[in-house]
């Protein structure tokens, strides 16, 4: 563990401990930077998220030496999408997966970042603040509440990975945040006891006419709910519980009578766009760079890619900023991140009218292995 002076800057002060900014501590603390990881949250928690992690997770896991963790917490095999329309179904191949809950791995990656050398500190809101000039660098200021205790620290470089709620741009004068008119809500739930109708090792995705609904089984037998609605569904149905039982009946999914007792979370609109993702000595990842409805873990392997993509800019950047760093890092998020999601709001919109969304039913049918050549880690 690397020792910081008090009163001394650090180097990376990371804000939201979710996959993004925990993986982005732990890369950066194992070579040995000064590392800050603050989140609003206590931990663990859970979140609403499919809980499944795809090639480019575990790829992304694995440059960073925990290629291991997913088995080691008891991830459950994923090879195959069942899918649900119009009261038909299809059963088609997926490439290599995972699905483990978050509240266990979010916490599981936290306590490396730790055991690396970084600070976290719950509890705790962060706000960006100014460039503070210091002899011979710059640093940025943040300012943290835990309570009613308020600090200004500094940073070479922040991190905001504040997830699709993220405030801490609100004083950056440049930062905007563009919400499509016609996102959708995201709601999930999970659902304990015996679970025999919904097969482990498969994801069950239920599409209707207004969302869709994605259930897995996780390491101990829980099904992990995730769902996305259309607003108008969700005011009709009174709420999501009531929305996800219309979703599996329109895809002749079976009822699951427990819908209603759950203890439901919702998120705020799904899709949406930060700009900038870079601005002086900050870089913006994970959820709150951007976001669209994500399918199979997709939403999971572009936070951790988004991570392991910044370790080489923040090393330049703790040093000497350029603005060169905030261009390079607008380019790789495109390469490594837009093209997917790119992707994935192709099949959104293609999802949400009957007449493409009954022919990409048809073509799964007819060719099993389309998911696993569309969603294969590029």
């Amino acid at each position: 563990m690397v020792e910081r002076q008090p009163g001394k800057p650090w180097d990376v002060l990371v804000i939201g401990a979710g996959p993004a900014g925990a993986l982005a501590s732990l890369d950066l603390a194992r070579r040995g930077l000064t590392v800050l990881l603050v989140e609003k949250r206590s931990f663990p928690r859970w979140k609403v998220c499919g809980s499944c992690f795809n090639a480019q997770a575990q790829a992304a896991l694995a440059s960073v030496g925990q290629g291991h963790l997913l088995e080691h917490l008891g991830g459950r095999p994923l090879r195959r999408l069942r899918l649900g329309l119009g009261g038909r179904e299809t059963t088609c191949a997926l490439p290599p997966g995972r699905a483990l809950s978050r509240g266990r791995f979010d916490q599981a990656l936290v306590e490396a970042a730790v055991n690396a050398g970084a600070v976290f500190r719950p509890h705790t809101t962060a706000q960006l603040g100014g460039v503070t000039p210091r002899t011979g660098t710059q640093t940025r200021s943040v300012c943290l509440r835990q309570g009613q205790r308020q600090e200004l620290v500094q940073a070479s470089v922040v991190l905001v990975a504040a997830g699709l709620a993220n405030r801490s741009l609100e004083h950056e004068p440049s930062a905007h945040t563009r919400i499509s008119p016609r996102s959708r809500l995201g709601a999930g739930c999970v659902l304990a006891g015996s679970h025999s109708r919904w097969e482990e090792g498969t994801i069950h995705m239920a599409v209707g006419r207004q969302g869709y609904v994605g259930l897995v089984r996780v390491e101990d037998g829980s099904l992990n709910l995730a769902a996305a609605f259309d607003r108008a569904l969700l005011q009709e149905c009174g709420g999501a519980a009531a929305a996800a039982r219309q979703v599996l009946a329109e895809a002749g999914f079976p009822a699951i009578p427990q819908l209603a007792e759950a203890a439901w979370q919702s998120t705020p609109a799904l899709s949406r766009r930060t700009t900038p993702l870079a601005g002086h000595r900050f870089l913006v990842l994970g959820d709150a760079a951007g976001y669209v409805e994500p399918f199979t873990g997709e939403g999971m392997g572009w936070a951790l890619a988004a991570a392991v993509a910044a370790t080489p800019l923040v090393l330049e950047g703790t040093g000497r900023w350029q603005p060169a760093i905030e261009r390079r890092w607008r380019e790789l998020h495109r390469q490594r991140i837009g093209r997917r999601q790119l992707l994935c709001r192709g099949l959104a919109l293609a999802l949400r009218h009957p007449t493409s969304s009954r022919g990409l039913f048809w073509a799964a049918s007819r060719l099993p292995s389309l998911p696993q050549r569309l969603l294969r880690c590029p």
